[in-house]
């Protein structure tokens, strides 16, 4: 059994704010970005990239458009300093992007930092520290005056050293590490701190960003920590603040949101979530999410297909198939009901196009256009032994022009069902059709045709058949107002128990002078019974007298 978590684990205190404001505020427009991929993704990963996978993950980061990308901690080894020089020596820096690096308040270190540097165009200089309790007493074994000397005497030896970076465009941005589980007041004084070292102004703000380092509270209480800090910070204007969140509670595209209700300005995360533990902030959830509220996110994830197989390439991780807005089976729908809500969802604004309209997208299950995000709308329904006769219709019509009657998708649609059952997995179209064709296209028992000729006169349509029913070589005649007419008269008069036809129609299954025609016919029984039928044949008549026999056979 488990251990009682009240004897074990406490609850982390809410912080004092009986007024904020952040519930009440509405996100009108996106943040600035900043992709930590190739530096806290990529220390997450079991064998971390390579220069050239580095490489390949930074252009990729571009083409999306991150106008700042923390590329590493270049005083750390020398594959990371030696990546660092080659963007700057290669001139792989678009002149539109900042590259960040991460350095711990050490002199050496911040030497061997600001050398990297050395020929950038722009530079974020990105300095931290920790602050925590947990951190102060088991890590460090400190007080607060003496971390907070340690933030000084960093910002200290940065805002000296930078002159070296003579053509450099060079910005300090600070966080106070495991912020999320620091008193907020101690968090406070310690940016202070800092800001009283570089002293920033509105024209050259410090970033202060600040980290759910290791999540340890409801996302609310996040953004509550946010809201405090900028309302108490001295000079909020001389400041850009920035969310760094993890996810340890399963929260932290949650906290990021609030966090940016609550005041802040810029997002750190990665591509898909890669980071420590449960994982950083996924940026492309963030960045869509607010995309599909009509807000411009500033990042462009129109081939988000091909992002994926980058992201997987360099990094051996893979994106989990339930992954928002990526995975593979996002815009997927194994539920019947969900696929006839879709699949209704879709013609109506194929209808609403067609009238020269732009609705708003508004489809059942579907947050997003896949289209918007250079995926397929083949993708969006299959079929299982859970699905309903919606994605049964929506296949067979979407890949194969087979545009079922409603009556018919009720009645085709179990029959599938069955089928996919005793098979125990996912069909895809082709088998699907084939379920069909077997159903209904290839039924010749009882009855085949072998023959089948008309002639008409006066409004009078008579026909001779030939058929084979039960092996046997017969040939029938009769007459009616149509083909079809006669053809029922023929059947009829020939011992066949008597039907009528209940329902008809056609359309063609491609274009060209060479191409079948599908007709769907239901009988009627004297009995009241119903059976759909189907025939395919070049000729729309020979097409019906063949629907017309499978729905027999079918009987």
């Amino acid at each position: 059994m488990q251990k009682p978590a009240s004897n074990k684990y406490r609850p982390f205190p809410p912080i004092h704010l009986p007024d904020r404001q952040w519930p009440n505020r509405v996100l009108t427009a996106a943040p600035s970005w900043c992709s930590v991929d190739l530096r806290d993704g990529n220390q997450a990963l079991a064998v971390p990239m390579n220069v050239s996978q580095k490489l390949e993950m930074f252009e990729a980061l571009v083409r999306c458009g991150f106008k700042e990308i923390e590329v590493g901690f270049p005083a750390a080894s020398n594959t990371e300093f030696a990546f660092m020089r080659r963007l700057i020596e290669d001139g792989r820096i678009p002149d539109d992007v900042t590259i960040q690096v991460l350095v711990q308040a050490r002199e050496d270190l911040i030497e061997r930092t600001v050398e990297s540097l050395a020929g950038a165009r722009n530079a974020i200089i990105h300095l931290y520290n920790s602050t925590s309790p947990a951190q102060r007493r088991v890590v460090f074994g400190l007080e607060k005056p003496e971390i907070v000397a340690i933030a000084r005497r960093g910002a200290r030896w940065i805002r000296d050293g930078v002159h070296r970076l003579a053509g450099t465009r060079v910005r300090f941005q600070y966080s106070p590490e495991s912020f999320s589980a620091t008193e907020v007041e101690f968090a406070l004084e310690i940016c202070e701190a800092v800001i009283d070292e570089w002293q920033p102004t509105p024209e050259n703000p410090i970033i202060l960003n600040l980290p759910d380092t290791v999540e340890v509270a409801m996302p609310n209480v996040y953004a509550d920590q946010i809201e405090w800090f900028i309302r108490n910070l001295r000079n909020p204007a001389a400041a850009i603040i920035s969310l760094h969140t993890h996810n340890d509670r399963g929260t932290g595209i949650a906290a990021t949101e609030l966090g940016l209700l609550a005041g802040a300005h810029r997002v750190e995360g990665t591509l898909f979530g890669n980071g420590e533990r449960t994982g950083n902030l996924d940026l492309v959830t963030v960045a869509l999410n607010l995309y599909m509220h009509g807000i411009d996110p500033g990042l462009d994830f129109s081939d988000l297909n091909s992002l994926r197989q980058v992201y997987e390439r360099c990094t051996g991780m893979i994106v989990p198939p339930r992954q928002p807005y990526a995975g593979e089976l996002v815009f997927t729908a194994f539920s019947g009901s969900h696929q006839d809500a879709i699949r209704k969802g879709l013609r109506e604004r194929e209808v609403a196009r067609d009238k020269g309209l732009t609705p708003f997208w508004d489809v059942p299950y579907l947050t997003i256009d896949p289209g918007d995000l250079g995926r397929e709308y083949y993708e969006v329904i299959r079929v299982n032994s859970q699905s309903g006769k919606g994605g049964v219709a929506y296949l067979l019509e979407t890949e194969f022009g087979i545009e079922l009657p409603k009556d018919m998708q009720r009645e085709f649609g179990p029959i599938a069902n069955d089928a996919v059952d005793k098979l125990g997995r996912e069909v895809r179209g082709p088998e699907l059709k084939s379920m069909f064709w077997a159903e209904y296209i290839d039924r010749t028992t009882p009855l085949q045709l072998e023959g089948f000729e008309t002639e008409g006169r006066d409004g009078v349509v008579r026909c001779r058949a030939r058929i084979r029913q039960d092996g046997q070589a017969r040939s029938l005649e009769g007459q009616g107002n149509g083909p079809i007419a006669a053809f029922v008269q023929a059947l009829v008069t020939g011992g066949v128990p008597r039907f009528e036809l209940a329902h008809y129609s056609e359309h063609a299954l491609a274009a060209g002078e060479t191409a079948s025609a599908i007709a769907y016919i239901q009988v009627r029984h004297a009995d009241g019974r119903t059976r759909w039928g189907a025939g395919v044949d070049t000729s729309i008549e020979l097409a019906s007298i063949k629907a017309i026999l499978s729905a027999l056979n079918r009987s």
